[in-house]
């Protein structure tokens, strides 16, 4: 038997770089609000609310002259003016790779264009990249893209964790709809290397595992992509959730994780595999 780990599984330089950065505020300052989930991965908070960082859900439960952080997925304009009104002390931990789309849609913006989001419609994400504009149109599928009527100037961008697949069908037709539209293909690095990644290991595996918070699209994404290779993927948020008779009969077995999933997580895993795997012989 013998496991296979994805070169890029886990954090991306993003998640790495803004839960660091949660670290060293709650460090420095002691107690630090977040704004929500910093990331999409319950591990990563709870460790995060181990250290002083203390999530809440609105702007308005945090005390004036607080030092708040901003989430990676990045934060709507509204949120932004009324953290100044508030005098708070704002740490922004939004990915590079978002803020370069929120600049994107502005410059499509100012072309005059109809701004169109292809993502979900309900992630943090494309909330912050939605806002960035008047009037988005957000599309999440094939589906929703034929719905819409004709279109004289579109700028289209994506949100940074789609599947390319997705992605391609949708622009096919919104060619047919848009006389003149501009796409800016705003996938991150990351994202596209570790699809790739996956898809090599649904192929040569027997059993695939990704690891990832089922609140995370990315990691989600993941899953669906093995899964359609490779009938034996299975989707888990740590140790507690892995079955061993997932791993009879195996001689492969492939591990993957999403962009917000701790490296401890993985190799946690990992020793839980092999374990059982060790057991059954």
């Amino acid at each position: 038997m013998k496991i296979h780990i994805a070169k890029d599984a886990g954090y991306c330089t993003g998640v790495r770089d803004a839960v660091s950065l949660a670290y060293e505020a709650a460090d420095q300052y002691g107690t630090v609000y977040m704004l929500g989930d910093i990331v999409h991965n319950e591990k990563v908070v709870a460790d995060l609310s181990n250290s002083g960082v203390q999530v809440v859900k609105d702007i308005n439960d945090i005390p004036e002259g607080s030092h708040v952080l901003l989430r990676a997925h990045g934060t709507v304009p509204e949120i932004w003016e009324r953290a100044r009104k508030k005098n708070l002390n704002i740490i922004d931990a939004t990915c590079p790779l978002v803020l370069e789309i929120h600049q994107e849609v502005k410059k499509l913006a100012k072309e005059e264009r109809t701004i169109i989001v292809i993502g979900d419609h309900r992630h943090d994400e494309v909330y912050g990249i939605a806002s960035q504009v008047k009037n988005p149109v957000i599309v999440n599928s094939p589906k929703e893209a034929m719905e819409l009527g004709k279109i004289k100037k579109a700028g289209i961008v994506s949100q940074s964790t789609q599947m390319m697949e997705n992605v391609q069908n949708i622009i096919s037709i919104l060619l047919t709809k848009v006389h003149d539209l501009r796409f800016v293909n705003t996938i991150c690095y990351p994202t596209k290397r570790n699809q790739e990644q996956i898809k090599a290991l649904a192929d040569k595996c027997d059993v695939v595992i990704v690891i990832g918070s089922f609140t995370s699209a990315n990691s989600k994404r993941l899953t669906q992509l093995s899964k359609e290779k490779n009938k034996n993927s299975y989707q888990v948020t740590g140790v507690e959730d892995i079955n061993k008779e997932w791993f009879d009969s195996v001689e492969d077995i492939g591990i993957s994780a999403g962009a917000s999933t701790p490296d401890y997580v993985i190799e946690e895993v990992k020793l839980k595999i092999q374990q059982i795997t060790k057991r059954k012989k």
